[in-house]
C-alpha cells in the first residue's frame, strides 16, 4: 500500500471541499458523545450531499480522477457482459435493465449501443445514481453517443414497486458504507472515530448494536486468529435484499473484488481490507483526505449469496471476472473490434487488464443471481462450490 506522505497534495479548491466536510464531521462526532461509527463516518466522506466525495463535483473516473472502472477500460467489458444480459432480455416479456451508480455512464452506453447492433433492446435503460454530479455526466455521454436510442435511458430517484429484467451492479457494493470491528478472545469491540487535536484518530468501544452483534457472532467460529480486525457490511446484504424482493423475473449480476467467507476472514487479512483510491493510488487510511479520496473494502460473497437464498433468489452463477467474460465471448467479440494495429495493441492491453490473474480476472467476481429465469451463460467455471 501507499504511504500517504507520497501521496500528491490537493488543489486548493479541493482543500476547502474537504475541510468543510471535516467541520460537519467534527460536529457530527461532538453531537455523538465524542464517537462516531465508521459506517456513519464512511457515510459522510462518500455521500454527504455536496460534499462527500461522491456528490463534491469534482473528478473521480478515469484518467483525470482517483480510479478507472472495467468499463472505462474497454467496451468490450460491456458487449461481453451484453451477451450475458441480451440472454435474460430474451427470455422475459417486455424486460428492462435498471444500472445502480453508473459512473460516468460508460457501461450504459456501451451496452445499450452493442444490444442495438445484436436486436436486443430492453424497452428501457433506468440508472439509479445517488450523485448528482455524476448523474449530469451521464446524461451528457448518453446524449453524445446514444442518439435515437437516447430515450430508452430513464433516470429514477427511486426504486420501482416492482421489475423485470436485468439489474446491473459494477462495484457498487465496495462502496456502501461498513462497521469496522475488532474480535477478541471473549468480547467484540467496535471501531469508530474520535477527534483528538484537532485530527480525526481512530478509537473502539465496546459493541453494543445488537445486530451487528449478532452477525460478528456468527462469524467468531471462522477466525483464528485474535485480535482480528475486519469490516462488516450491513448495507450491502439488506440493499440486495430490497431489490431481490421488487424483482419478479430476471437476473442480477454484482460484479464486485472480493472473496468468499473462508478467503474474506483469512488470518492474513487480520487487520481488515479497507482501501482508499486517490489520483490511481491506494493506500489504507480512510482519515485522511476526507472527502477527496474514494473508499472501499472487499465484499463478503459468501454474505451477499446467503441473503440472495433466503429472499427467494437462484444463485445461478459465482465466478471469477474472467471466466465471466469469457463465458459472454469476449474473445470472440474482440477479432471483430480492432481495424488497425494500433487498435490490435490497444485491444491486447485491455484484455490482459480484464482477464489475467495478477490483473483484474481474479481479483473481480461476478454473482449472478435469479428468479424465475435459468441462466446458461453464467454457470461455466463455477466457484458457487466455495461460498
Amino acid at each position: 500500500m501507499k504511504h500517504i506522505a507520497k501521496l500528491p497534495a490537493p488543489d486548493p479548491k479541493a482543500q476547502q471541499h474537504s475541510d468543510q466536510l471535516l467541520r460537519l464531521i467534527f460536529q457530527t462526532i461532538e453531537n455523538h458523545n465524542g464517537w462516531l461509527s465508521f459506517a456513519d463516518f464512511m457515510q459522510m466522506a462518500l455521500y454527504q450531499p455536496g460534499l462527500g466525495y461522491y456528490s463534491n463535483g469534482l473528478s473521480k473516473i478515469g484518467e483525470a480522477g482517483d480510479f478507472i472502472t472495467a468499463p472505462e477500460i474497454s467496451p468490450l467489458f460491456s458487449k461481453a457482459l451484453g451477451n450475458h444480459i441480451a440472454d435474460v432480455l430474451k427470455k422475459v416479456p417486455e424486460a428492462d435493465c435498471l444500472e445502480f451508480g453508473a459512473g460516468n455512464g460508460q457501461m450504459a452506453v456501451d451496452l445499450l449501443l452493442y444490444l442495438a447492433e445484436i436486436n436486443r433492446l430492453p424497452k428501457h435503460y433506468y440508472i439509479i445514481e445517488a450523485s448528482a454530479h455524476l448523474r449530469e455526466i451521464q446524461r451528457q455521454k448518453v446524449k453524445e453517443h446514444l442518439g435515437d436510442i437516447q430515450s430508452l435511458v430513464v433516470w429514477l430517484d427511486q426504486l420501482p414497486a416492482e421489475f423485470n429484467g436485468a439489474i446491473l451492479a459494477n462495484e457498487v457494493c465496495d462502496a456502501m458504507p461498513v462497521h469496522r470491528v475488532q474480535f477478541e478472545n471473549d468480547h467484540l469491540l467496535e471501531i469508530g472515530v474520535e477527534l483528538q487535536n484537532g485530527k480525526l484518530e481512530w478509537q473502539t468501544q465496546l459493541l453494543t448494536n445488537p445486530y451487528l452483534k449478532a452477525h460478528c457472532e456468527q462469524i467468531h467460529s471462522q477466525l483464528q486468529l485474535f485480535p482480528y480486525q475486519t469490516e462488516i457490511a450491513i448495507q450491502a446484504p439488506a440493499w440486495l435484499g430490497t431489490i431481490a424482493n421488487l424483482l419478479k423475473q430476471g437476473a442480477i449480476y454484482l460484479i464486485d473484488y472480493g472473496y468468499e467467507a473462508k478467503d474474506y476472514f483469512h488470518p492474513l487479512r487480520h487487520q481488515g481490507m479497507l482501501r482508499c483510491h486517490y489520483r490511481h493510488q491506494a493506500h489504507d487510511n480512510p482519515l485522511v483526505l476526507v472527502g477527496l479520496q474514494d473508499i472501499t473494502t472487499h465484499v463478503d460473497f459468501t454474505a451477499l449469496a446467503e441473503t440472495a437464498h433466503a429472499e427467494g433468489l437462484q444463485v445461478e452463477g459465482y465466478q471469477r471476472q474472467s471466466d465471466f467474460l469469457l463465458a459472454g465471448d469476449i474473445l470472440n467479440l474482440s477479432q471483430h473490434h480492432a481495424t488497425d494495429d494500433f487498435q490490435q495493441m490497444q485491444q491486447a492491453a485491455a484484455l490482459k487488464r480484464l482477464l489475467l490473474p495478477e490483473q483484474m480476472g481474479e481479483l473481480f467476481k461476478v454473482l449472478s443471481l435469479s428468479k424465475n429465469i435459468e441462466m446458461p451463460l453464467s454457470k461455466s467455471a463455477d466457484l458457487r462450490y466455495r461460498l
